[in-house]
């Protein structure tokens, strides 16, 4: 299996050496050269798998024997012991054929765990068998920074540095990663938004002159290959719960770089019965816009009751936008070279139909997601997450058949946003689960700093471990 750039200019590359190269040297994002097909038979035999079974059967095309098999269930297998809950990703029903996906039972409590700590495993392996160190750098926007700081905490042969904007992630969010004192950890609050985080870390690795010789940049954010594939079986294992391939499935996902829904298309494409999927933003909803007015312009952040989806610009999305112009990696350097100086893209006709015709898209406000939050808990007893709950409104808004089991993805648990739970009426804030019971007393570390690519690069250079 070899991996190409959505921009058409890098050398393709094998599974390894894309999971270490995040970016490509192009500025493009890397994507297999084909797709694994599972046939409808294939995908029926796969009833009654565990997640860790399952989750072997789907990501070993990609990996093609750069990993030994044995190895390979060995990594999947370790990355899934630290779930509280034995299915892994359990389906809950809050309506006729309307299931919640619980993707919050790793241990920060978010659906990020699912690729994060496989990619943690799988690094600490690449590594050991390289004899290779390096620097993971990542931007987050409350959820991904934790997981990753859990999944690579242990790792011998990395240093990892997550920026967050600095009081704009809710408190359990920023505790969960700076209360991780490991020599190796380090937390940084930036002056600024999300996307002035990734802005910084997107130069970083463009230029990397300032890390020791023989060192290199990893990302974990969801411009890595491996995050993506490793999303792609929760959508298996919902829908094989549901009855397929014998039936169809629809899905809702809360999403704001577009990663998890892209992960959702990349199932459907390797022969998944999807009959829906749904993006589901918040007023930050640059997606929305796009797939229903062809509207894809940056618009000034504005800071919600779900955070992890306020986000200008969906990194992921340039990897949708080479499949709709049928990988053409020189219309997509243009398309973003574009973007970038104006702000502004428009897809051109049969692209935009295309988009159309394989997503939905619905936008909610705070008051509205409030709301939801509340009517379901009072119909159900059912908390959702201020994210969550707009996926499921997105859900039950833009649903073509009553038919087809809708399926919202749960991204996490309802204890990390107390706040909008406290607004939708609750007189207590969730309680965390029990191996977090002291979160709010444990010692925090983490530096605050400004939004200055100086800056960072000689805290990173001077954090360094020999």
């Amino acid at each position: 299996m070899k991996y190409i750039s959505t921009r058409g200019a890098a050398p393709a590359l094998g599974f390894e050496d894309v999971v270490l190269t995040g970016l490509a040297s192009d500025g493009g994002l890397y994507v297999p050269e084909t797709l694994p097909q599972f046939s409808h038979a294939e995908i029926a035999s796969w009833a009654g798998l565990s997640y860790r079974d399952l989750a072997f059967k789907i990501i070993s095309p990609f990996v093609a024997g750069a990993i030994p098999d044995a190895d390979l269930k060995r990594i999947i297998d370790t990355s899934y012991d630290s779930f509280r809950h034995q299915a892994i990703a359990p389906l809950v029903q809050t309506g006729h054929n309307e299931w919640i996906l619980e993707l919050f039972q790793g241990p920060t409590l978010a659906f990020k765990d699912f690729a994060l700590q496989f990619l943690g495993h799988l690094l600490d392996y690449i590594l050991a068998k390289r004899g290779q160190k390096v620097v993971v750098l990542g931007a987050t926007s409350g959820d991904t920074g934790s997981a990753a700081i859990e999944g690579c905490r242990r790792c011998e042969n990395v240093d990892i540095f997550i920026l967050h904007p600095h009081q704009r992630v809710s408190e359990v969010q920023r505790r969960q990663m700076t209360t991780v004192l490991e020599a190796n950890v380090h937390n940084i609050a930036l002056r600024g938004n999300f996307d002035d985080c990734q802005n910084l870390v997107k130069a970083s690795f463009a230029d990397q002159s300032f890390l020791p010789a023989g060192r290199q940049l990893v990302a974990v954010n969801s411009i890595n290959w491996a995050r993506i594939m490793a999303q792609i079986v929760y959508y298996f294992y919902a829908a094989l719960a549901l009855g397929a391939p014998h039936r169809k499935v629809s899905f809702s996902v809360p999403t704001g770089n577009f990663g998890d829904i892209f992960a959702g298309y990349l199932a459907q494409r390797m022969g998944l019965p999807v009959e829906q999927l749904v993006i589901a933003t918040n007023s930050n909803d640059i997606l929305h816009r796009c797939i229903s007015g062809n509207d894809h312009s940056k618009k000034p952040l504005q800071h919600s009751l779900s955070p992890s989806m306020d986000i200008m610009v969906s990194s992921n999305f340039e990897r949708m936008l080479f499949d709709l112009y049928e990988r053409d990696g020189g219309q997509i350097r243009q398309l973003m070279d574009e973007f970038k100086a104006s702000g502004r893209l428009t897809l051109a006709a049969e692209p935009l139909r295309k988009a159309q015709s394989l997503f939905s898209s619905y936008r909610l406000s705070d008051e509205e997601t409030v709301e939801v939050i509340r009517e379901v808990f009072e119909s159900t007893e059912y908390l959702l997450d201020p994210h969550t709950a707009i996926g499921v409104q997105a859900g039950r808004k833009t649903r073509k058949d009553a038919a087809t089991p809708m399926v919202c993805l749960a991204t996490a648990h309802p204890a990390k946003f107390p706040e909008a739970v406290r607004k939708a009426g609750q007189s207590q804030d969730p309680a965390l689960p029990h191996h977090m019971h002291d979160l709010f007393v444990r010692e925090e570390r983490y530096q605050v700093l400004d939004d200055n690519l100086d800056h960072l690069k000689a805290f990173i250079s001077s954090n360094i471990r020999a």
